[in-house]
Parts: structure tokens; sequence; C-alpha cells
């Protein structure tokens, strides 16, 4: 065991079994060893390489997006852009090069990151020295500020909120826990069933695993609370499921490879995928109208990611094949066209957002 899961085993030895949320956080956020506070998560020497890494045309038709939705709701002032989980900076860099190209919504942006790890928000940092608007750093959402029209984009955020597992076994319900065995951690399940508000109609054999992220509907209710009240959109990006589905989808990536999950905490990514439907139902709950989800491949290619692609490698033609890769890799039903999935949230009363009709 590595220092962490030596920690972890302590705790579990101490306290009981953890569940798989609490797992998450200590892996991914502890201070001193979790993976996004000690590791370059992001890129080439990373765990996994997000849209925003592999083109910057991924950034700015999110620009132009954010731009139109700001522009159909009559231009409100003050407007923030608020980024979730930004990364390297790359995305909202981008954006911000290509909203030269929509000076009116540029000059009246305040710029939000949403940072957790002091780690990512140094490299933020770094590469916006030089921006336009001015940029600002909170830890939460809830430290955003609430008066403001908001223009949110989270790109694979949600996938790395904690989840929770439950598994069918003779006795119902039963929790996936984290246990301590033989100088290892291990996957266990609690003794004592739960009632879940899975709908009676589904059969269900032994063995089936239910998954629940109780802090993604949370937050979308948030997210659209404060764009129905104050105006805005957000533009959800991420890889997972339009409907709530039986399955199990905890994973863990290190060096853009497979990982188990329990082996090295710290030391890989670890993330689940998103269930839509559950964004959509909480944004619903702030008040909030859901547009979608579509597939990542439909939305790029109605905002025009073919005929930019081609732009940008006629005016490079020494990286004409790196970028048609990137395009390929965006859009392709093989890789991320179909996997990954858009969901927009707009007020009640706004028209339909580009990409989403």
């Amino acid at each position: 065991m590595n220092p962490l899961a030596r920690r972890i085993a302590r705790m579990i030895e101490m306290d009981g079994p953890i569940g798989i949320g609490t797992f998450m956080m200590l892996a991914l956020h502890d201070r001193e060893m979790g993976f996004y506070a000690t590791r370059e998560s992001i890129g080439a020497k990373g765990a996994f390489i997000t849209a925003p890494e592999m083109t910057q045309i991924f950034g700015e038709l999110i620009a132009l997006w954010c731009a139109t939705c700001w522009r159909e709701q009559g231009r409100p002032a003050a407007p923030l852009l608020v980024d979730l989980g930004p990364g390297r900076g790359m995305l909202v860099s981008d954006m911000l090069r290509a909203l030269r190209a929509a000076p009116d919504f540029l000059e009246s942006l305040e710029v939000v990151l949403v940072e957790a790890s002091a780690k990512l928000e140094s490299v933020q940092r770094g590469r916006l020295t030089d921006a336009a608007p001015p940029v600002r750093w909170v830890r939460r959402w809830n430290e955003l500020g609430r008066d403001r029209p908001v223009f949110v984009v989270a790109n694979e955020f949600f996938d790395a909120l904690p989840i929770r597992q439950f598994v069918m076994t003779e006795r119902g319900w039963c929790e996936r826990m984290v246990v301590s065995k033989a100088d290892a951690l291990a996957f266990g399940l609690s003794p004592q069933p739960v009632q879940l508000p899975i709908r009676e109609d589904r059969i269900v054999g032994e063995g089936a695993v239910y998954e629940i992220c109780p802090a993604a509907p949370s937050l979308a209710q948030e997210i659209g609370e404060a764009i129905a009240t104050n105006g805005g959109a957000a533009l959800v990006i991420d890889y997972g499921h339009a409907e709530q589905a039986y399955g199990d989808t905890l994973q863990a990536l290190r060096s853009h490879a497979q990982a188990d999950v329990l082996a090295a905490p710290g030391e890989a990514d670890i993330s689940a995928h998103v269930d839509f439907a559950a964004l959509a139902e909480g944004a619903r709950r702030g008040g909030a109208r859901a547009h979608g989800p579509v597939d990542q491949r439909d939305f790029l290619q109605t905002l025009g990611i073919g005929p930019r692609g081609e732009q940008l490698a006629r005016a490079n033609p020494e990286r004409a094949e790196e970028i048609r890769g990137a395009l390929a890799r965006l859009t392709q039903t093989e890789a991320m066209g179909t996997l990954f999935k858009a969901l927009a949230l707009t007020p009640a009363g706004a028209s339909v957002p580009l990409g989403f009709a």
C-alpha cells in the first residue's frame, strides 16, 4: 500500500468501513497526498487529456455559444463567466481569446474560476496573467455571489464528484464500502440493506449495481436557481448516460491507462459516469429549463467544428494532421463523440440555445 492507502486503512481500522464517496474525496483532494493536490493531472504528463487540451477549437466554440446566449437574453449587464473545475486553464484561455470576436460580451465580463486545488490554481494564474477581463478564484460555487447573470461552463467536472454505489443482494440493496483486508484496500458490502428510490417496474437481478451522486443534482439545482433568478446559461459537457441506468462506472486512470481504483489512492484520477437525467431534474427544481442532453458530436457539429477545423488546418498546414485527428477524437462515435454529452440550462422563458433544437 502507498502512504495514502495506509492512512485510509488506519482510518477504517479505527472507525469502520467508509463509503466510496469518502474514499474518492480522500484519493482526489487530500491536501498532502490527494491526486489533484499533488499531481499534474491533465495533459500529456497527467492521467488524462481533456477536450481543451486537444484543440483550441473546443474553447472557441463554447465561447461563442455563451456570447450567443447572452445576446439572445438582451445583453444583461455585468455577467459572470464561470468555469467549474478549470483544469490547467486552457479552456477559459481559449474562450477569452475567441471572445475578441464578441467584444460587447468580453468587455462586460468578470471571469470566475471555481477551483479546489491550490496546485491547479497556480497553473491557471500563470496562464491567465494577461487576461483582458478581471479574473478571480473561488473554492466553491457558494462563494460566487448570486446577484448577477451567470454563464457557467462545466467540462469534465461532474464526473469527479463523489458517488455512492449499491449492490443488489439476497438481502436487498446493500451499499458498497471500502474495507481494509490482508494489507490492502478492498470492496465490501454493508450488512444492512437500504431502501432506494427506484421504480418498482424495474426488475434487477442479484449483483446489479446502482450509482448515485448526491452532490451533482444538488449543485445543478443551485445553478438552476441562479440562472432562473438573474439570467444566464450553463453548459455541461461530460461523459455519461442520458437516463438513469444500472451498472458500475467507477474507474481510475493513471498515465492515460485504466488502473485499479483502490490500488494507489492519490496516484490516479477517479471518476464515474454522469447521470444527466439527475442533473436536468435538479436544475428544473431550481427553476431553470434543461435542454438535452445531446451527443457531443452533434453539439459540436452544429456549432461548426468541421468548417472551423478545416480553416485552422489550411492556416497551419504543418499541423493539419494533428488538428484533424483532434477533431475526429472529439466527434467520432468510437472516440468521444457519443459517450460525451452536452446539457444546457437556461431561464424558463429563454429561447432554445444553439445546438439543442
